[in-house]
């Protein structure tokens, strides 16, 4: 099927029932396929608990860590995962602020997606720590010991930081979900479903009173959440750029940060959308040209990220500073130079093909290249912290970095610990917005023998 026939079968006309009749199959009690994938996940995330599990048991020793990189493959899956999360924000947030229309039958994913990923991030602070039962130090609470976290400490504004974001990501999701879940509500079958459905619809009843509230406070948590997509990164950059390490102490880091995270971000809305659409046939809500929206959006980040990476090596090569010099040739010919030229393709080169529309609104070819994206994405953050810490001022500290199981099964299980959230969410919850949708329709006409009187 070519890609116009492909675009016309998806225009599939729908109404209000069938919408609800679509999102709302997505909750059928699961089959074989979905319990699979669950203890796939679950399993997954196991084998990364059993990998901390040892870190705990036999000291930091057991990962690669150790000096002159210290935090190594946990910080740069920190920074990963906090930049996943910026895309939901992004999409439920501040497109919704625009009244972008394409975002209606994303957004709900997205911020899905923003709240497990940062609980995935936050992980891995706790893991660094080696002694988690102590992690409790970094809040700032009165107490007997008169033990205060350093507020100028990186590590202090990255708590505050990912909490905050947790915390109003949470509430907006949780307050987008209430119409729906209530719509869910008048369809259970099932009475413990019904009696979880009817808590936390929170007695809605679809009155004017009620979607009057509703609007109010979604355009609230809308504002409210919209600074942190610029804020929370940039907190996150500034652990390296407050750094006086060659390659990190950049006023660009920010903005790049940033544009990095939105890119990487719905790149992932891809990954996980474009299954979740095929296995519970979403063809009629999700659409070929929400897809192709959604790709424009990566051609712009991935034009600033690229425009950052130029700027980087720019900015080294006329500052005169022979540390800065040697940094930036040391990540394209140095130790590590298979990041760098794989987050050079992944980032900057594989994403100009979506300037070519047959490629730009080709399914397939979206998903394997939003797995690229991610890919590279997790080198680029690999590309930053590992070469300027293993060549900073003196020679008699380079160094280089022993990779470990450990490290690679508490990475892998990471993954296995948000789809595990994912898997859960879709299943029990409705995962495209019903209420949104409808909004964009045409109203439905009540009596189509008045249009004749008029």
């Amino acid at each position: 099927m070519t890609t116009a026939a492909a675009a016309d079968a998806e225009e599939t006309k729908v109404d209000y029932k069938a919408v609800n009749d679509i999102v709302l199959r997505m909750l059928e009690p699961p089959g074989m396929g979905w319990f699979l994938l669950l203890l796939l996940c679950v399993g997954t995330a196991a084998i990364g608990g059993l990998c901390w599990l040892t870190q705990v048991m036999n000291g930091m020793g057991v990962a690669g860590i150790a000096h002159p990189i210290m935090w190594g493959v946990y910080i740069t899956n920190f920074v990963f995962w906090v930049g996943i999360a910026h895309s939901g924000t992004l999409i439920s947030a501040v497109l919704y602020l625009f009244r972008a229309k394409f975002r209606m039958p994303i957004y709900r994913l997205a911020e899905a997606m923003t709240v497990f990923a940062v609980m995935t991030a936050g992980l891995f602070p706790i893991i660094h720590i080696g002694r988690p039962w102590f992690a409790y130090w970094l809040m700032p609470y009165p107490n007997e010991r008169a033990l205060w976290p350093n507020f100028r400490s990186p590590l202090l504004w990255d708590v505050f930081a990912v909490s905050t974001y947790f915390t109003v990501s949470a509430v907006f999701f949780v307050v987008g979900l209430i119409p729906d879940i209530a719509a869910a509500r008048d369809r259970a079958t099932c009475k413990i479903r019904k009696f979880v459905y009817t808590l936390t619809s929170l007695g809605w009843t679809g009155k004017h009173r009620n979607w009057k509230h509703y609007e109010a406070a979604y355009l609230l948590f809308a504002a409210f959440a919209t600074p942190l997509v610029v804020s929370v990164h940039s907190v996150v950059s500034w652990d390296f750029a407050m750094g006086n390490v060659p390659g990190w102490h950049a006023t660009i880091f920010p903005p790049y940060f940033v544009a990095g995270a939105i890119f990487s971000g719905v790149a992932m809305v891809i990954t996980l959308m474009i299954p979740i659409r095929k296995i519970f046939h979403l063809e009629p809500l999700v659409r070929l040209e929400h897809f192709e929206a959604m790709a424009k959006l990566i051609m712009l980040t991935s034009g600033i990220v690229t425009y950052a990476y130029v700027t980087e090596f720019y900015t080294a090569w006329w500052s005169n500073n022979p540390y800065e010099r040697y940094q930036f040739w040391f990540r394209p010919f140095g130790e590590f130079k298979l990041a760098f030229w794989g987050m050079t393709f992944c980032n900057c080169i594989a994403p100009l093909s979506l300037w070519y529309k047959p490629l730009r609104t080709n399914i397939t070819f979206l998903f394997i290249l939003s797995i690229v994206i991610n890919i590279g994405m997790w080198l680029e953050r690999f590309n930053i912290i590992f070469t300027s810490l293993s060549r900073e001022f003196l020679p008699a500290v380079w160094g280089g970095y022993n990779f470990s199981w450990v490290e690679f099964g508490i990475t892998i299980g990471a993954f296995g610990w948000f789809g595990m959230w994912m898997t859960l969410f879709i299943k029990f919850f409705p995962a495209v917005a019903i209420t949104e949708i409808k909004m964009i329709m045409p109203p439905p006409v009540r009596d189509e023998n008045a249009l004749d009187h008029h």
